[in-house]
């Protein structure tokens, strides 16, 4: 015959383990939490922004439009350009940093809003001071190799990059990171639960019996501890034991 497990069933090992499931739950939030605070190292990100012009043209609008392609088209060479060994060794250089230029590649991000010719260039380091020495002097270098590499002199920077007085980290994210891991904790506690309900095989209680052997139970045997025969049991044989005459 299956087996099945109606929701009463599965509230009721809930509630029977749901200390259990609170404590796990807090526990792994707050491991996450001290992990996060005294562990984690946190990253800062500063941007800065550079333009790509237009070129000045005083013919038809359909000329116009192929000039605003050209130069959308020639934001994605430069965002790719901008990431390249030629431009980061020469970063590195400059700022004598202990990187290699993968590594300085993998902190740097450069992005385009679409149909946009305003290119941000965002850099990410443990250090502020250095993310920003990092993003201007990357988009500076830039500006001066893309003249020789490409014969054009059309990037003009719009914003430098600042830490600012008092930086505030991008990562990690303290709370996010408290609530995963309290979900976390929540659903491994769950499965803990379901996990000794499934193994215990023991017998508690009448409803056990019939569930297992499906017959009725008739009736059941208390259990008496010595204490209980101590102050129930004694009392009544001296009562007898008295009125038998067998004691004062």
């Amino acid at each position: 015959m299956e087996e099945s497990i109606s929701l009463s069933e599965l509230f009721q090992v809930l509630k029977k383990r749901l200390g259990m499931i609170i404590a796990l739950s807090l526990v792994a939030a707050v491991i996450s939490g001290i992990f996060t605070v005294f562990v984690v190292t946190p990253e800062y990100a500063v941007s800065t922004q550079f333009l790509v012009s237009q070129r000045d043209t005083e013919q038809t609008n359909t000329i116009q439009s192929t000039d605003i392609r050209t130069n959308l088209e020639l934001i994605n060479t430069y965002n790719v350009i901008i990431k390249s060994s030629r431009i980061l060794e020469s970063v590195i250089d400059e700022l004598n940093l202990p990187l290699s230029a993968s590594t300085l590649s993998n902190m740097i991000s450069v992005t385009n809003e679409n149909q946009s010719q305003v290119v941000t260039v965002r850099v990410t380091d443990t250090d502020p001071l250095r993310a920003e020495r990092i993003a201007n002097t990357t988009v500076a270098v830039f500006q001066e190799e893309i003249l020789e590499l490409m014969n054009v002199d059309n990037v003009n920077v719009l914003n430098l990059a600042e830490a600012g007085a008092n930086p505030q980290p991008v990562s990690p994210n303290l709370t996010l990171n408290i609530a995963i891991a309290f979900v976390l904790g929540l659903m491994v506690a769950v499965g803990i639960s379901f996990l000794l309900e499934f193994l215990d095989t023991t017998v508690k209680s009448e409803e056990d019996i019939e569930n297992i052997l499906d017959i009725p139970v008739m009736g059941t045997i208390s259990h008496i501890t010595e204490a209980d025969l101590n102050n129930h049991v004694a009392p009544e044989v001296n009562r007898r034991m008295k009125r038998e005459g067998r004691v004062q």
